[in-house]
């Protein structure tokens, strides 16, 4: 009897398709059918992606969080907004005095020299002025510092006595007194750190209108455009070697921080880092607030400030009435109580400024 011999299954062909399709999913050996031992599939490289954003992304988010209060924590802070018995109550808007002091602090003697600061001690103020924002727009309002006003304790002499005599405190309640505004912020910096700041961001452009000389300042500039270094833009707002003296001075400063807020404000300067770092570090090292403001409150005044300097607002300098002298104050300007009334009572009321009341 014949027994029949079984065959061999047949052998089925070989795909070179899917050896393809399996090497392309990372399977490992080309001539082996379906997924690895175990079942498990390598996903394909893209799809780690998200993840690497989302870590790069995390990582971003700490740098600029921690940024922010190693920033914070360079600012100088000093009590300066107290209550006191007969305060004006809080106004509408927000209020900041800004003052710019002739402290030396921080200056060599060779720099003394050479920005003509002289080598006084302490510290008076240099330029003071008075920026309101809020419902009824932004208004930017000089104080010429020879003003003659009601000094709290001292009778009457100019505005910048009060802060010789008390610091920024007296010099918060005189004006708050002489205007009916309440102060919500202060911010000072002094002559170090306004070169250092105007240095970091490679100068400030400034069209000089007329030969500009003064020695007491260190200063000799042609008329023309052009760009001012630290030194140069220091004895730009000093000067007082003009017919009005005091009046064109604060003009000059009101000039000089638009020109200062448009470019430290620039994409130019803020998504450079050579110029963005070094503007940050020298800003938040020299500039000196009320114990209660922070970085945030600093650039929003920053950002008010380029607005109204723009051509967004009002500058304005305090209404002048006339001039007289005295035994204690000598030389001084008076304000013209009607026009500095209405001004400070819109910026009281947070309304718009009348056009009577601006002045130049």
């Amino acid at each position: 009897m014949r027994v029949a011999r079984s065959r061999p299954a047949p052998v089925p062909e070989e795909d070179p398709y899917a050896r393809q399709g399996d090497q392309l999913h990372g399977y490992g050996d080309p001539y082996r059918q379906g997924p690895p031992p175990g079942g498990r599939v390598r996903r394909p490289h893209g799809r780690r992606w998200p993840k690497v954003v989302g870590g790069l992304l995390a990582l971003v988010l700490v740098l600029i969080v921690g940024g922010y209060f190693f920033f914070d924590a360079r600012l100088k802070r000093e009590q300066v907004l107290v209550d006191y018995a007969g305060r004006v109550a809080d106004t509408p808007g927000t209020n900041w005095l800004i003052v710019g002091s002739d402290s030396r602090a921080g200056l060599t003697r060779e720099q003394r020299h050479k920005l003509a600061t002289g080598k006084a001690a302490g510290r008076r103020t240099d330029s003071m002025m008075l920026l309101h924002y809020g419902a009824g727009g932004t208004t930017l309002v000089s104080l010429p510092r020879d003003s003659y006003l009601p000094i709290p304790g001292h009778g009457s002499n100019k505005l910048n006595a009060a802060f010789a005599f008390g610091g920024p405190k007296l010099l918060v309640r005189t004006l708050e007194g002489a205007t009916g505004v309440h102060i919500d912020h202060y911010a000072e910096i002094g002559f170090g750190g306004f070169v250092g700041v105007v240095d970091a961001i490679g100068g400030v452009d400034i069209c000089v209108k007329k030969p500009m000389k003064d020695p007491k300042a260190g200063l000799d500039l042609q008329p023309g455009c052009q760009t001012l270094d630290g030194g140069k833009a220091l004895g730009y707002v000093r000067t007082r070697a003009s017919a009005r003296a005091d009046l064109d001075r604060v003009e000059h400063q009101r000039q000089f921080f638009g020109a200062l807020m448009k470019k430290s404000t620039s994409p130019g300067t803020l998504l450079n880092p050579m110029a963005s770092i070094p503007l940050a570090m020298n800003a938040t090292s020299n500039f000196l607030v009320d114990d209660g403001d922070h970085l945030y409150d600093l650039a929003r005044m920053m950002w008010a400030m380029r607005g109204v300097t723009g051509g967004d607002g009002v500058t304005t300098t305090v209404p002048i009435g006339g001039a007289g002298s005295s035994p204690v104050a000598g030389a001084y300007i008076t304000w013209n109580r009607t026009l500095a009334g209405q001004l400070f009572g819109a910026l009281k009321d947070d309304q718009p400024v009348p056009r009577s009341a601006v002045t130049k």
